[in-house]
């Protein structure tokens, strides 16, 4: 079973956490565990969220939610995202 991103990106950009997160929460690969950190980011738990991206073995972005979720969905297309 693989994680269908797009749609998990779509639902949070749509304002509905809770169904992206329940989206998320079965699946452990890098991407993810970044969409959770992101989740937990935009839910405010910061700690959460630094627990998803050690997950996904990377730092915290300094980046806005914007910013962050642009670059999931580039990643959730195969494309390489811009620093």
């Amino acid at each position: 079973m693989t994680c269908d991103y797009i749609k998990v990106l779509d639902l949070v950009r749509d304002g509905h956490w809770d169904a992206s997160h329940k989206g998320i929460q079965p699946y452990s690969d890098e991407l993810s565990c970044l969409i959770h950190a992101y989740l937990h980011r935009v839910e405010g738990d910061m700690n959460n969220a630094e627990y998803w991206y050690r997950r996904a073995g990377q730092d915290k972005p300094n980046n806005s939610l914007g910013e962050e979720l642009n670059r999931l969905y580039r990643l959730a297309n195969g494309l390489k995202p811009r620093e």
